[in-house]
Formats: structure tokens, C-alpha cells, sequence
């Protein structure tokens, strides 16, 4: 018989973690020092006007590009949509600036301001769409089937 090595494996217990290592608070005595701890406050209104031009680089390329828009109410040239984009943010700040909401980090202004920028980017679509036809023959664009059979049914 073949004679086997055996390994002998010794495990030791991870170290004891001490209750103040442990513990999420502050060690009692950094908190007789500083009874106010620090709290970190995260503001996103305003926006950076670094924001701010993403914000217009992104309505110039929608406006100008093919998108959802411009499939239904078509494109605007790239210097018409960067006047249009500056317009429809510099109007969406002003209305969100002047809302004054009770949150302290700005989450209800910049859903004010997202709505206006939506709301605005829908309107010049849609002016500029009315301004480059006519409109419609009988209101909706839609021609009934009554009206349809009535006009074959007088030839």
C-alpha cells in the first residue's frame, strides 16, 4: 500500500472587533468636542451652467436631428434650433427659479424646470409644424367615411 501524506490545516477565530470599532456612531469623545456633527447637504438647484449648455446641446441635437419630434412635426435647421434651445432653457430657468417650493435640495424646482423645457420644446415643434402647412381641410386632418361616400355618390 501506498503510504498518504496528510496536511494538517490549523484555522485560527478572525480577530475580536472591540464594541467601539463596531459601532456607527462617534466614540463619545468626539461628540462632547462637537455636539452638532457634520451633515453633508447635496444641492441640484441651480444648475452649473455647465448643466445648463448639456441641457442646450441636447435640445439643439432633438430639435435638428431626426428624433420622435422630428418624425411627426420635422426638424429645424442646426442655427434655428440653437436659438430655439437657448430660448426654450433660458425661459424653463426663469419659471423654475421663480417657483418656490419647501425642499431643501431643489428636487421639485427641477421638475418644474424639466416639465417647462418639455412643455416649451412641444410648443416650438408644433408652432413651426402650423407655420410650414396649412391647415387641415376639416379641422382634425382626417376625412370621415360619410364625407366620403357622399362625394363619390355625387359624381
Amino acid at each position: 500500500m501506498a503510504e498518504t501524506e496528510t496536511e494538517s490545516i490549523t484555522t485560527s477565530s478572525p480577530p475580536a472587533i472591540s464594541e467601539t470599532e463596531n459601532s456607527t456612531t462617534l466614540p463619545t469623545t468626539e461628540t462632547e468636542k462637537n455636539p452638532n456633527p457634520v451633515t453633508i447637504s447635496l444641492r441640484i438647484w441651480p444648475p452649473t451652467q455647465k448643466t445648463r449648455d448639456a441641457v442646450i446641446n441636447r435640445l439643439i441635437e432633438t430639435l435638428s436631428t431626426e428624433s420622435i419630434l422630428s418624425k411627426r412635426f420635422g426638424s429645424l435647421e442646426s442655427e434655428e434650433a440653437s436659438s430655439v434651445a437657448k430660448s426654450i432653457e433660458d425661459e424653463a430657468y426663469a419659471v423654475a427659479s421663480a417657483t418656490v417650493f419647501g425642499d431643501d435640495d431643489g428636487i421639485e424646482i427641477l421638475k418644474a424646470y424639466s416639465k417647462e423645457i418639455s412643455k416649451r420644446m412641444l410648443e416650438s415643434v408644433k408652432a413651426k409644424n402650423n407655420v410650414a402647412s396649412p391647415p387641415p381641410k376639416d379641422g382634425d386632418g382626417i376625412e370621415s367615411a360619410v364625407d366620403s361616400k357622399i362625394d363619390s355618390s355625387e359624381a
